[in-house]
């Protein structure tokens, strides 16, 4: 496998020598822990999530469901053919536990660049280690990728930009990895209406984001049985508009196929991955269609795209000129 990487600050070549990556000039050198290149420091606004996969390692994997509702989420956003996908270059922001690699390796023969700014990259390897001739992985910043510019003829990023410090940079560093003619895939939160802020998520996130990472997961396990009572009893009663105020995950969508302790292990999950982060910037659509356009993208498409088990806001780009 043929490596891309390159200095994450300069953008000039690099090469592996040893148990790191070193600059020709001999003035950078990015260490490989555990078989995983890191261009970042290991400390970040991200480590909750890294603490969130560490301890959820295969809840979302489709092959420990015996599901396909990444699968269903990865295809009906990107609307990609596999037998294309696998002969060209395809980069992935923000991997999590890898479920999403899961996805491209198993249905594809092509290999996959993967990057994600915490210690998750190492879930992912170990969830997708048979795949690892075909898994590039590194640790790093979504705006210090160690890729060269213009490099990927696919860029997809899911459930990340709004945990970044700024939506509108991280749209740009994604862009500036892509191809002329390269297309970009991305999901993320969205601003529904004057009222998505009225949220217990949102209330409460100023302390929860604040707390030990162990704590706040520890509260979230004792709470969320009567949560998930109570939250499907306002469902039942066609109230689902007061669910807000419940400080769970929406669990409407999980999928209908989840045993009960899956369900219960689900919503833990995702309850501490909405009040967990540093950062929860959701968008509009139409401001996120308006930064990709600005920066010389062709809108393919922007709204919401439903799947078997849930739904998205996605926005689909095509890279038109270089930046």
């Amino acid at each position: 496998m043929e490596s891309l990487y390159c200095s994450p600050k300069t953008g000039l070549p690099i090469k592996k020598i040893g148990d790191n990556f070193i600059s020709e000039s001999g003035d950078e050198k990015f260490p490989i822990v555990n078989e995983i290149p890191r261009f970042c420091l290991a400390k970040n606004y991200s480590k909750n999530f890294g603490f969130q996969w560490q301890k959820f390692d295969t809840t979302q994997l489709d092959k420990n469901n015996n599901l396909k509702f990444s699968e269903n989420r990865f295809y009906g956003s990107t609307q990609w053919n596999p037998k294309v996908i696998s002969k060209q270059n395809v980069l992935e922001v923000g991997s999590g536990a890898g479920r999403f690699s899961e996805v491209f390796l198993k249905t594809t023969t092509g290999i996959l660049h993967s990057i994600d700014y915490s210690n998750a990259v190492e879930v992912n390897l170990k969830n997708n280690y048979k795949y690892k001739n075909r898994l590039a992985i590194s640790q790093a910043s979504i705006y210090e990728m160690p890729f060269p510019d213009s490099t990927f003829d696919k860029v997809f990023c899911f459930g990340v930009l709004q945990h970044t410090p700024s939506f509108k940079k991280s749209v740009v560093a994604l862009i500036q990895k892509a191809k002329k003619g390269g297309e970009i895939v991305v999901d993320f939160y969205p601003i529904k209406g004057w009222y998505t802020k009225i949220h217990s998520k949102y209330i409460l996130r100023p302390l929860t984001k604040r707390l030990p990472n162990k704590i706040l997961l520890k509260l979230i396990s004792i709470n969320v049985g009567w949560m998930i009572i109570v939250f499907d009893f306002l469902c039942s009663l066609k109230l689902k508009f007061l669910t807000r105020f419940i400080p769970i995950t929406d669990i409407s969508n999980f999928p209908k196929q989840l045993t009960r302790k899956q369900r219960k292990e689900w919503a833990i999950m995702d309850t501490f991955d909405g009040f967990s982060p540093e950062y929860d910037n959701p968008m509009r659509i139409k401001d996120v269609k308006k930064i990709f356009a600005e920066n010389g993208c062709g809108i393919n498409f922007a709204g919401v795209i439903n799947y078997e088990g849930g739904s998205s806001a996605v926005v689909k780009v095509t890279k038109l000129k270089d930046q």
